[in-house]
């Protein structure tokens, strides 16, 4: 059985985003789903405010420096103007088709991505090979 992709979008908040990535790594390591269950964020910058190109002059904060380091380096904070959407691949074989259904259909009904606005794509769909390639594509 070929991969099956769920998308969720957390438009702007990165705290429920962190959230659904906690989960997801508690399960990996809970039901050793190392191979079965990855995961991949993408963070859409949106268009710069207006009141910005108005004042040139404006620089923008450095970074504070990071205190004792508790994110990984797969999720780096985002700013508040960036959509942040998640992109999950369940790769159950043939014989695990149980297991693998159960997981697609646990996964959107958990807390933190309830309110994300979950997108199913099985191999037959039609967005398929593009959600594929785009999968490889992310960081």
């Amino acid at each position: 059985m070929p991969h099956t992709y769920i998308q969720f979008d957390f438009a702007k908040d990165e705290e429920k985003a962190q959230q659904a990535r906690h989960k997801l790594e508690g399960w990996k390591q809970a039901y050793r789903l190392d191979k079965k269950l990855l995961f991949k964020f993408e963070r859409i910058a949106a268009a710069a405010p207006a009141e910005d190109s108005a004042n040139p002059g404006k620089t923008e904060k450095p970074d504070k420096p990071k205190g004792k380091g508790k994110d990984s380096p797969e999720a780096p904070p985002a700013t508040p103007s960036e959509t942040v959407k998640l992109l999950v691949r369940l790769d159950f074989s043939n014989h695990e088709k149980l297991s693998g259904q159960r997981w697609l259909d646990r996964i959107p009904s958990e807390e933190p991505f309830q309110g994300a606005l979950p997108t199913i794509v099985k191999p037959a769909d039609a967005l398929f090979a593009d959600t594929e390639k785009h999968f490889d594509d992310l960081v």
